[in-house]
């Protein structure tokens, strides 16, 4: 029955998403359309100077780079990053126990920015915008941080937390913005912008 609804207003691409994060397949599967997934190691590294609103749109243009020569005028890649920013700082994916803890610690009963860069490229040409979530944490106890990280393990997240796991459900007090950017894509602003494109 599904082959009946075609969303005919939808723009038609080969889309590929270029990310292993299962979430961002997540996210754009409920979209409800058809994209294949790949992904070419790139070094994430970007200038100092930039400001933080910069850093993953700059780092989602850079993952498309090594994409780009293979593109067809048929193919959308789609490319993404996320971070988290605590006043200027911005945090990156914690690389053990010691810095998830601190990470979270720091974030606690404090207000954060989430940001996500997002890069839409086809073989003519590139569009990038940002979405940014602001999201307020409770004071959370040293129990509560070290049993999230025993259980879920975030070291694979900036910022060292999931907003859809325990630590959103019993921490998360307040967010102003998309909550599937702090997921790392905002799907919405996504939809649109394929529009646009």
């Amino acid at each position: 029955m599904k082959e009946l609804f075609k969303m005919e207003w939808f723009p038609k691409y080969n889309f590929i998403l270029a990310s292993k994060s299962p979430r961002r397949q997540q996210l754009l599967k409920s979209l409800n359309i058809d994209f294949s997934v790949e992904t070419k190691e790139v070094d994430e590294i970007y200038p100092e100077n930039l400001k933080k609103e910069e850093v993953p749109v700059f780092l989602a243009e850079l993952k498309s780079k090594p994409f780009l020569s293979e593109l067809s005028d048929k193919d959308l890649l789609i490319t993404a990053d996320t971070v988290v920013c605590l006043g200027e700082d911005i945090l990156g994916k914690p690389k053990d126990y010691e810095e998830a803890f601190k990470m979270i610690q720091n974030l606690s009963g404090k207000e954060h920015q989430v940001i996500t860069g997002v890069c839409l490229s086809s073989e003519k040409k590139m569009h990038s915008f940002y979405s940014l979530t602001n999201v307020q944490f409770k004071k959370l106890t040293n129990q509560e941080i070290n049993y999230y990280i025993q259980q879920f393990k975030p070291f694979d997240k900036a910022g060292a937390y999931g907003i859809q796991e325990w630590i959103g459900t019993i921490g998360i007090t307040h967010i102003e913005g998309s909550f599937y950017n702090v997921m790392g894509l905002p799907i919405q602003k996504l939809y649109e912008e394929i529009q646009k494109f």
